[in-house]
């Protein structure tokens, strides 16, 4: 098994490994790149979305500065908005669904590391290698994620929710919530008419 099929299967996988670092570097370049692009530039902005990403909707307004891992585990779904300065770190698949607001400063985390310091540091003698693993982030169709929001590594939201601004969103979201807080928890059910 590669390291990028560990990775994406929630193994311990080397972070280092030349595949890997090759997706890194290539997403690097493209964000370097869309970062700088005048915000005019809207044929040059998709193309370079649809070239880091592996799935972009129509509608999809992802505002820069905008960063992530790797870019191909990713999927955002049509008329979803990306505000400023988000940070997805995609080792594993963040998938959006469509309508979303995503605030600006929001993070996806998707990387796991052990917690025991001798499990985690692999040898330190040789420029520090950390042993990481992986889980997916899922967020449904119509949701709102306020700003300055952290979304935990395994994490699922349901439609039609909305996340308050400043929550770190530990565990799951079921559908028609308004959640927030630190840990994030459900306050209310909400209907939706969509």
């Amino acid at each position: 098994m590669t390291e990028k099929e560990k990775m994406l299967n929630g193994d311990l996988y080397n972070s280092r490994d030349p595949e890997l670092l090759k997706m890194y570097h290539n997403a690097r370049k493209l964000i370097k790149q869309y970062n700088n692009l005048d915000s005019e530039d809207l044929k040059e902005r998709e193309q370079i979305l649809t070239a880091l990403l592996a799935k972009i909707g129509i509608g999809v307004w992802i505002e820069a500065p905008f960063y992530c891992d790797y870019g191909p585990n990713i999927s955002i779904g049509q008329n979803t908005f990306v505000n400023l300065n988000c940070m997805f770190l995609d080792n594993n698949y963040i998938t959006i669904g469509k309508n979303g607001l995503i605030g600006p400063y929001v993070q996806i985390y998707t990387s796991v590391h052990p917690l025991n310091a001798s499990e985690r540091i692999v040898d330190a003698n040789n420029g520090s290698r950390y042993l990481t693993s992986s889980k997916p982030v899922t967020i449904g169709d119509n949701v709102w994620i306020g700003g300055n929001t952290v979304i935990l590594p395994g994490v699922k939201i349901g439609n039609n929710v909305t996340v308050g601004s400043g929550s770190v969103v530990t565990k799951n979201i079921p559908d028609d919530v308004l959640a927030f807080g630190n840990p994030c928890a459900v306050r209310k059910n909400l209907k939706h008419d969509l």
